[in-house]
């Protein structure tokens, strides 16, 4: 019979409530810290490959709208020879010999030299003429700066070829645009940043973990102390009722044997045990071993009646508690289970007179056979008839004036007391 529930009773419920609490307490945050940590290990598996392509758009540094603008570049370097020869021509055409520019230049010159003469009349002409020849020269200029912006880098071109290609690849490989690298880093930068505070968590909550299995220990090992001391006083008071029992020669004993931490539980970190030795120089063993059926009930009935005051078990059943006894220790037997009933249901089926006498309430119990079949009636006693049915028990089959007088006394004493 293990003793768990009976001592935990026994301690203070301050005590017991508080064990209770700090294992939950504990449970939780070792729960909690091994979900952070499976967590965090399904997140370690795709960290070096987060890591890797982290590095991989770091290097390539992608930027918003980058692929549009190499893009337009490309084109542009592609048909820069042809653009540069057209240039070329356009120039000739504007600064040459014959060109634009010196043509203008003449014209203006004649024009300002004959606007003297012309009283106004050349007035517009000459205006005109400057904005021609000032327009040529912005022009010329334009086509000198884009003329030098195709001569830049000669591997240009390339250049930028291998940097789209680059930029496409990795796109590829991740299957999004060029255009959402960019986010793309940001995002895998994130789940980087979500990993690294996993491990901060899980670490944190394997600490908190630690703190609380400290809590619980502490409360076990308070516990343990008084569990050690209510164990003493139980052996003791149980002591003193197996003599009246006829169980003078037996000894009993409250074992708490320690469990591993697999084991601890909400009840504390150690098995509690009844055991007993029924004969002298026997070993100890299991209490559910060891005694007899009689012996046990009568075990059960010296606990009960120890700790009467504490059961939370509203209704005990005895089977033949007097088995193997009569006489002075049947009415010792008797007498307990009277005292036990002052407290709590008691149902005990009985061949004893001394231990019938003390109940309240009486019912016989009877097989009767058929031709056919067995059946077993359960009858209720009035006064007199439980009078009569004790009687039968002292004598047997014939009842006789004795019988029936002892019976009157056993009744009357069980009254009395």
């Amino acid at each position: 019979l293990q003793a768990v529930p009976v001592l935990v009773q026994a301690l203070s419920d301050a005590d017991t409530a508080g064990l209770a609490a700090a294992w939950r307490a504990w449970r939780a945050a070792r729960d909690a810290a091994a979900e952070a940590a499976r967590a965090l290990a399904a997140s370690r598996a795709e960290e070096d490959l987060l890591r890797h392509e982290h590095a991989e758009l770091d290097a390539l540094a992608p930027e918003a709208d980058e692929e549009e603008r190499l893009s337009t570049r490309r084109l542009l370097l592609q048909n820069a020879e042809r653009l540069g020869e057209t240039i070329g021509e356009a120039v000739a055409e504007i600064d040459g010999e014959h060109g634009a520019l010196h043509a203008l230049a003449r014209a203006l010159r004649r024009l300002t030299r004959a606007a003297d003469r012309a009283q106004g009349l050349l007035d517009g002409a000459v205006a005109a003429t400057e904005r021609a020849a000032a327009e040529t020269e912005e022009a010329l200029s334009a086509l000198v700066a884009a003329a030098r912006a195709l001569e830049l880098d000669p591997g240009a071109l390339e250049k930028i070829e291998e940097r789209l290609f680059s930029l496409r690849a990795v796109a590829r490989k991740h299957s999004v645009n060029v255009a959402d690298l960019p986010a793309l880093r940001e995002t895998i930068a994130e789940r980087l940043a979500l990993i690294d505070a996993g491990a901060e968590n899980t670490i944190a909550w394997e600490k908190k973990a630690a703190a609380r299995r400290e809590d619980y220990v502490a409360a076990a090992a308070r516990i343990s102390k008084a569990r050690g001391k209510a164990a003493k006083r139980l052996d003791a008071a149980v002591a003193a009722e197996l003599r009246p029992l006829r169980l003078d020669k037996a000894r009993f004993r409250t074992v708490l044997t320690p469990l591993g931490e697999a084991e601890w539980s909400e009840h504390g970190c150690e098995r509690v045990n009844f055991e007993v030795a029924t004969n002298p120089g026997a070993p100890f063993g299991a209490l559910a071993k060891i005694a007899s059926g009689g012996e046990l009930s009568r075990f059960l009935l010296a606990l009960k009646l120890v700790l009467a005051g504490v059961s939370s078990v509203p209704t005990l059943i005895f089977d033949e508690v007097d088995s193997g006894i009569g006489g002075a220790v049947a009415a010792a037997v008797g007498e307990r289970l009277q005292r036990l009933g002052a407290s709590l249901q008691v149902l005990v089926v009985t061949h004893s007179p001394q231990v019938a006498a003390r109940g309240a309430h009486h019912w016989r119990v009877a097989k009767l056979e058929a031709q056919k079949s067995a059946v077993t009636r359960v009858e209720e006693l009035d006064p007199d008839t439980r009078q009569e049915e004790i009687a039968r028990m002292l004598s047997g089959s014939t009842i006789t004036a004795e019988a029936r007088a002892a019976a009157k006394s056993l009744i009357a004493g069980a009254k009395a007391a």
